[in-house]
């Protein structure tokens, strides 16, 4: 199994409260361990532009499917904090770390 350092960008077209901010980090929290914190990586970023990038940690067969379970993920820890889809669509995953015993 390897371990892998998604990133999911989105845009939130409505407002995001820091509640709600708050809310979805602690959601992710238990995918944002040691790899991405020992390269410095923040959970979440939210530019001024209200476009966001999530990176969370997945273990996973093969980058396809680490991929998919990060928008699995991210996709629920959205929809449990208040946003639809069409709130916060998300953007193409993509491979931004890799840890593999290997």
């Amino acid at each position: 199994m390897t371990t892998f350092v998604i990133t999911v960008p989105g845009t939130f077209v409505t407002h995001v409260t820091d509640t709600s901010r708050a809310a979805l980090e602690r959601k992710l929290a238990t995918q944002h361990t040691d790899v991405s914190e020992s390269e410095g990586l923040d959970l979440l970023t939210l530019n001024d532009d209200a476009t966001f990038s999530i990176r969370l940690e997945v273990d996973a067969a093969d980058r396809y499917e680490a991929e998919l379970a990060a928008v699995r993920l991210v996709s629920d820890a959205l929809r449990e904090t208040g946003f639809s889809e069409k709130d916060a669509p998300l953007g193409p995953p993509a491979v931004t770390g890799i840890d593999s015993d290997l």
